[in-house]
């Protein structure tokens, strides 16, 4: 399960659900208003900009947007909303690609650094959030917590979702930080449609490391876009992360 062969043609054509899921007003509304406030003056970059979900409706509220993605099929759907002048995209891996220009703001949402599968590679990911960035910008990252409290012994999976038509669940290989999401789509007939995705879980403690040795400090962690406050019950968590290069 690679990340290129992951997001392909297909997968491209499945991901927007405009009006609902990751895409309903309520969701991506707070999401943007946030970042925009956090933008401030300044230009942001989005790791793994996709189809386009937040970069376009941020350029939109007046924010110059640029991105980086892997995969050109979302990169082609991203080009049927807005062109390369209004948002410049470098295809690479957000690990190691640059992008020309220093920006205020570096964001990464949707648990998407996840899906680097090791922890030097999620490093590497701060590392070249800061290369971006001017002193003082911001690392935003929108990730989910381990629901391993969840998990009773001798049991490797968790069901996260369940809804008409759709079932979601993870499996776990606490061994080695590892977990792969399981979404199963299905209607009246007997078959079923699986996808499903590799990820690396990060405790909020080592991502808070990970941002130390690349020269952040964490400002703020919430549990959602609006602000609400981050708990032990919370099942994700926005973490606003400031580049301090001198300190």
């Amino acid at each position: 399960m690679e990340q290129e062969n992951l997001w392909d043609a297909d997968a491209a054509r499945r991901y927007d659900s405009p009006g609902t899921g990751m895409f309903a007003p309520e969701v991506l509304g707070p999401t943007v208003d946030r970042l925009a406030e956090i933008a401030g003056d300044g230009a942001a970059l989005e790791f793994a900009v996709g189809t386009g979900r937040v970069a376009v409706p941020l350029a939109e509220r007046g924010v110059p947007v640029a991105g980086i993605e892997l995969s050109w099929p979302m990169v082609d759907r991203l080009r049927t909303k807005a062109d390369e002048a209004t948002i410049p995209v470098v295809i690479g891996d957000m690990t190691t690609s640059t992008a020309p220009g220093e920006y205020t703001l570096v964001y990464l949402v949707y648990n998407t650094i996840s899906n680097l599968l090791t922890q030097a590679e999620q490093v590497e990911c701060f590392r070249n959030a800061a290369r971006h960035l001017t002193s003082g910008g911001r690392f935003v990252i929108e990730l989910w917590v381990p629901e391993l409290r969840k998990l009773p012994p001798g049991q490797a999976a968790v069901v996260w979702n369940s809804e008409a038509g759709y079932i979601g669940l993870d499996t776990y290989d606490v061994l080695n930080q590892h977990v792969v999401s399981h979404h199963f789509r299905f209607d009246e007939t007997r078959r079923a449609q699986l996808s499903r995705s590799p990820h690396r879980y990060i405790w909020p403690a080592e991502l808070d490391l990970m941002a130390q040795l690349a020269g952040f400090e964490l400002e703020s962690r919430h549990a959602d876009w609006t602000g609400a406050e981050f708990t032990a019950e919370s099942r994700s968590h926005v973490s606003v992360y400031r580049y301090r290069p001198d300190h």
